[in-house]
């Protein structure tokens, strides 16, 4: 048996905004944009990682009012779960990143634990981090 994961859902302000960090600065590619009641899911993948897609979608997007408010509060927060992308040069990407002008939360360092990493937030506040793994 095997098992993989196919979608990463990540819920954002402005679907738009959120494209020009996902696809811009990070160069994931637009898979589907799917509209449905005033709303967009958008996916995204890599050639690098082609079973693995990200759905960028609005908090309100398929939800009822009351869980689309706690899911935009949380948002709000800064509190909803990051995400990790690897590359093999995480120097490279930090400043392909940081060019487009997202938030730095933390520069490449070599971490106690093993990868090399950085931190960025996307324009709704998400964290994500990209780490490199040390050479073997």
């Amino acid at each position: 048996m095997t098992i993989q994961l196919q979608y990463c859902n990540v819920t954002v302000n402005d679907v738009d905004e959120s494209l020009g960090f996902y696809g811009g600065a990070l160069g994931l590619d637009v898979r589907n944009d799917v509209a449905n009641g005033g709303f967009r899911w958008v996916t995204l993948g890599s050639d690098a990682q082609p079973t693995l897609q990200i759905v960028l979608s609005e908090p309100h997007a398929g939800r009822s009012q009351a869980d689309g408010d706690a899911l935009q509060e949380l948002l709000t927060k800064g509190s909803l779960p990051i995400l990790v992308f690897a590359t093999d040069d995480v120097d490279a990407t930090f400043e392909k990143v940081r060019a487009s002008g997202a938030e730095v939360l933390q520069e490449p360092i070599d971490q106690a634990w093993g990868p090399r990493d950085c931190a960025f937030r996307d324009p709704s506040g998400n964290t994500v981090r990209i780490s490199q793994l040390p050479a073997a």
